[in-house]
């Protein structure tokens, strides 16, 4: 049960913070008309973290840390890209929450791969954390760690979709997100130049 507990905890300690991630999938909930609409951003977020927490804990992750010719090539991609969504997000007008930035099912999920799978910090941060705590159990502790890792993930991005639909009925003129979207790209423009400066 220790490591259940410690899979929890860790896991919701690496995906509060805002992110990439989090600031997607949120808006997402909150552009869509419906929330089962939004759900491919969820689901496809949740997936990416699967994926990465389990090459995190059975180690095959370190290929990472091994070639810094694959750990540059990711983080410039990850800078391109971060760039393009700041840009994409600041560009948002007001408009009805019902249509405000949302986005086709393809282009949810292409824009979620890329939050999660482009976005070096996050990659970085589940193989340093999550892989490292995980060489601390074995068997059914490391099953159960695993297990909690990613049922957090799940569980958080489920409920990003669902906060951001709660948001649509608070703001319906759409203000609010307009305002938030802008935010987001400042933010998300500061995390590029935050990643840039580690290869300066």
């Amino acid at each position: 049960m220790d490591a259940l507990l410690h899979g929890i905890l860790l896991a919701f300690g690496l995906i509060l913070p805002l992110g990439v991630q989090n600031v997607f999938v949120f808006s997402q909930g909150a552009a869509q008309p419906s929330l089962p609409k939004a759900l491919p951003a969820a689901v496809t977020a949740s997936l990416c973290d699967t994926l990465l927490i389990l090459l995190s804990v059975t180690g095959l992750s370190v290929i990472v840390f091994t070639f810094d010719w694959l750990r540059t090539g990711l983080i410039i991609g990850g800078v391109l890209f971060l760039v393009y969504m700041g840009w994409t997000l600041w560009q948002t007008e007001e408009a009805s929450a019902s249509t405000h930035g949302a986005m086709p099912l393809k282009q949810q999920m292409v824009f979620a791969l890329s939050v999660s799978l482009l976005n070096p910090h996050a990659i970085l941060d589940t193989v340093g954390v999550i892989g490292t705590s995980a060489l601390a159990y074995t068997g059914m502790d490391l099953l159960l760690f695993t297990c909690a890792c990613i049922g957090v993930s799940w569980l958080w991005f489920l409920g990003l979709i669902f906060a951001g639909s709660t948001m649509k009925h608070v703001d319906p003129t759409g203000r609010v997100m307009t305002v938030f979207n802008k935010c987001s790209g400042l933010f998300i423009w500061a995390m590029a130049l935050y990643l840039l400066s580690g290869l300066v």
